[in-house]
């Protein structure tokens, strides 16, 4: 873990970050504004070399911000994390500055978060859905999306087009999944509630 020396020296440089309350690593707060200037710095002159993932958030209609990415950096030289969280200003059309020129790894991780929870990355050279075709209409990730899924057509024509194969959909075996919220973990293992078409009998509770 990278000393608290570290930590306290890297707020401040960079003084446009504010700090998060975590149980591991360093969380920092920064503007969606100076997160290409921050990257770039972390990548140069502060030692994290590697961007191991990054995600985005809906925390949900009510909230504000509703939408925001955070990001995981590692330090080869320090053997540490940071946590970086960037929030969305705009909750209608949520967008967040492209980290790919900077950290190539950022290409396919941005365009899943925009597949998944509608994030667009400005200057990302190629945001494309990653996961579901280009005209899918659903963010899958987003609070309001349900776990059992949403019946939508499927672009068969045009994947058998290119491979030649048919496409079916798979059938939804149970879910939402639901867990007891009282006594030991080993007895509140989620079960599937029965949304699917294919069983005859309700799952248990």
């Amino acid at each position: 873990m990278i000393d608290e020396e570290f930590n306290v020296a890297l707020l401040e440089k960079h003084g446009f970050l504010s700090k998060r309350e975590s149980i591991d690593c360093l969380t920092v707060d920064c503007p969606p504004d100076r997160l290409k200037e921050l990257v770039l710095s972390l990548r140069d002159e502060d030692g994290f070399d590697m961007l191991v993932d990054l995600s985005g958030i809906d925390h949900g209609e009510d909230e504000e911000p509703r939408f925001s990415s955070v990001y995981h950096f590692y330090s080869l030289v320090r053997r540490g994390y940071l946590r970086v969280h960037v929030a969305c200003p705009d909750n209608e059309k949520p967008v967040i500055p492209s980290i790919s020129e900077t950290f190539p790894a950022a290409n396919w991780h941005e365009r899943e978060a925009y597949d998944m929870f509608g994030v667009e990355f400005s200057g990302h050279p190629d945001l494309r859905r990653i996961l579901m075709w280009d005209d899918y209409p659903y963010f899958p990730l987003r609070k309001e999306f349900p776990l059992a899924g949403i019946d939508t057509p499927l672009p068969a024509d045009d994947v058998a087009e290119v491979t030649k194969a048919s496409v079916e959909p798979a059938p939804m075996m149970g879910g939402p999944f639901v867990s007891a919220g009282e006594g030991p973990m080993s007895d509140s293992e989620p079960r599937a509630l029965d949304e699917s078409w294919t069983e005859e009998s309700e799952k248990p509770q």
